[in-house]
């Protein structure tokens, strides 16, 4: 039932305001009508009946005017305790209602100071208007315990909607919050596949174009043998293309989808010898050194070394007028320096766009903790020089504390 009651005076607060105004009015006026055997109110019951008339209809309006409210509740009670009436807990109903309100809908310095002046304005009307006898205690700790448990109720009140309108506020910002970390997710992950399909497709499709136009011009040469073993080279690439491909686009399948084909493993500096066999049959030739003893690197670091190789070494196919390249690489200590660079004077771009591959690699680097660095070289030619931590920031062991 009460919760019933709360339901509908929060949909319908001025029928609740009105209900609860009537109420009270008519608490006053029949609080006006006790007394004890040493209180002796006037028997004329109009003035009282008139004064709660004003309290109903000032507590109408105590939500929206608060101080209006208890000034005129106040000043009403002040009336009929200055004419004899006992300060009662019924007689003092409309009082309390409005220092509720005032507790409830003001600040601290305004409950304050209408609060205690109210409290001592009834308790100085309540004394001065009967003789002291065996109602003190009721005119004046009676009246002060009554006045002050609204206030400490609307006080609560108070600090009950600041609580919970912070808790909305955080809860609110919590869920605007997991929404941003959604979208950068997204934007994080579109971004990751848009790096895979490009080295894969745009590498593999570089090497295959070279194969096909050597092709083309050894059978136009008339050497139709090596022309075979170009075109199962390039049989070879477009294949491994749509192996590395598919592997990209199943990650996107939904887990446990039956029709999922299990996934290859993911490239790796390994697969360095098939790489340059496959640029080397696309007319690029390469030098490979290496310093320093190699070890092995984590997956993700892995990946990102070979991704780093390929799309440099297919830039260098695309744009190097010599068509050689030089690839280093160079361990030392915990990190792994990747140095590709080629000779010559650079051509223009073949393929429009070609921008997107150094961003790429450039991500990538940083995404394991690495740096990468490309330019024009002094003497010519281009250089692209990435420095990579054998195991990333987050797969370090922690130190013993």
């Amino acid at each position: 039932m009460t919760s019933h009651l709360e339901r509908y005076g929060r949909r319908h607060p001025r029928a609740a305001d009105a209900v609860l105004a009537v109420t009270l009015g008519a608490c006053m006026e029949l609080g006006a009508h006790i007394s004890t055997s040493d209180s002796h109110p006037p028997h004329n019951p109009w003035p009282a009946r008139l004064l709660a008339l004003a309290c109903t209809a000032a507590l109408y309006t105590a939500r929206r005017h608060p101080r209006t409210a208890l000034t005129v509740t106040a000043a009403c009670a002040a009336v009929l305790t200055a004419l004899g009436h006992l300060p009662s807990p019924l007689l003092l109903a409309p009082v309390m209602a409005a220092l509720y309100w005032i507790a409830a809908l003001t600040d601290s310095r305004t409950t304050a100071t209408y609060g205690y002046t109210t409290a001592a304005l009834l308790l100085a009307t309540s004394l001065a208007g009967a003789p002291l006898g065996d109602d003190f205690l009721l005119r004046t700790l009676g009246t002060a315990l009554w006045l002050l448990l609204p206030l400490a109720m609307g006080r609560m009140s108070r600090f009950r909607r600041a609580y919970l309108h912070t808790v909305q506020e955080r809860a609110a910002n919590a869920e605007r919050t997991r929404e941003e970390e959604a979208r950068l997710r997204v934007a994080e992950e579109r971004m990751r596949i848009a790096r895979e399909l490009h080295d894969a497709v745009a590498h593999h499709m570089a090497v295959a174009n070279a194969q096909a136009g050597t092709a083309a011009h050894l059978l136009a040469a008339g050497r139709p043998e090596q022309a075979g073993q170009l075109l199962a080279d390039l049989a070879h690439t477009t294949s491994t293309a749509l192996l590395e491909l598919r592997n990209t686009v199943g990650v996107l399948r939904q887990a446990g989808d039956p029709d999922a084909d299990p996934l290859e493993p993911s490239p790796g500096l390994s697969r360095l010898p098939d790489l340059l066999a496959a640029l080397e049959s696309a007319g690029l030739t390469v030098t490979t050194t290496s310093e320093g003893t190699a070890r092995p690197l984590s997956p993700g670091v892995d990946l990102t070394a070979y991704r780093i190789v390929q799309e440099a070494l297919t830039n260098a196919a695309k744009h190097a007028s010599n068509h050689t390249a030089d690839l280093h690489l160079t361990y030392t200590g915990s990190r792994l320096r990747i140095t590709v660079t080629n000779d010559g004077p650079p051509t223009a771009p073949t393929v429009p766009g070609g921008g997107y591959g150094l961003m790429g690699m450039r991500e990538r680097a940083h995404s394991v903790g690495g740096d990468l660095t490309t330019g024009p070289r002094p003497q010519g030619g281009f250089q692209v020089t990435a420095t990579l931590p054998l195991q990333p920031p987050t797969a370090r062991p922690q130190e013993n504390r």
